[in-house]
């Protein structure tokens, strides 16, 4: 349902800009821009989900995010939209960590079990996709459509200790991972003209991607939670200053 969202996005983007296309001497032609965003990156769906029975759940957190926002107009209000930003989504928390390590030691059927966790989520990710502007005296509505690259520095790396205290001890270890996944998304902003030059604005993004393979050592079995691939999913909500030129 979300690919679909964003597919519609695009068409609904195409249709405004073939209708505006028919109205040329109504309406003004939107300056191109670019900017500074900054603001939250919430994770959603199994990215941000703490449940040890779903091998898919992220256990990601709300943090910020960094970015650069441009808007380059190749007809009247229509053009492309390119943004390139940074996310940090958290570490796992003592909560979460007693969550996995209940789990395990239920999946595992052990005595007693351990989960140390060290690394946060990190990426960076590179969005583009056509945007159709519309305006209406010192405002900017921007409608996009956007595809583009997600790439993960960092996750979160796990250290799972079956029965330490007898002498008989045996490990887990889920890895710190990096990897690049295809991502896609849309987005709506709001700007304010507050010069010739110069905007303010606020935004509301979606990006949705398939995920990273997750790395891992140890005996890890379908007994128990064996996470291999993350999918990332986010909301993300920005405030920003740009330039136009």
């Amino acid at each position: 349902m979300k690919k679909n969202f964003t597919i519609l996005s695009a068409i609904l983007i195409i249709l405004f800009s073939l209708k505006a296309k028919a109205q040329d001497a109504d309406i003004p032609q939107a300056k191109s821009y670019m900017g500074l965003i900054g603001g939250l990156s919430i994770p959603t769906g199994s990215f941000g989900q703490t449940n040890y029975s779903n091998n898919s759940a992220g256990f990601a957190k709300k943090g910020g995010m960094l970015g650069l926002d441009a808007g380059v107009y190749l007809y009247k209000n229509l053009g492309i939209g390119i943004t390139f930003s940074y996310q940090d989504q958290g570490e796992l928390s003592a909560t979460d960590a007693q969550t996995l390590a209940t789990g395990y030691n239920t999946s595992y059927v052990k005595d007693e079990t351990n989960v140390t966790t060290v690394d946060r989520y990190q990426n960076i990710s590179l969005m583009a996709g056509p945007q159709y502007t519309f305006l209406y005296k010192m405002f900017a509505l921007d409608l996009r459509a956007s595809a583009g690259l997600i790439k993960s520095f960092a996750t979160p790396s796990l250290g799972v200790v079956f029965d330490n205290s007898n002498n008989s001890a045996s490990y887990l270890n889920q890895l710190s991972s990096r990897g690049d996944t295809f991502a896609y998304g849309a987005s709506i902003g709001l700007r304010y003209s507050f010069s010739d030059s110069w905007d303010v604005g606020l935004k509301c993004n979606y990006v949705n991607s398939n995920g990273i393979k997750i790395e891992d050592s140890g005996p890890f079995t379908t007994a128990g939670r064996w996470q291999t691939n993350l999918p990332i999913t986010v909301i993300e909500t920005t405030l920003g200053i740009s330039v136009k030129f």
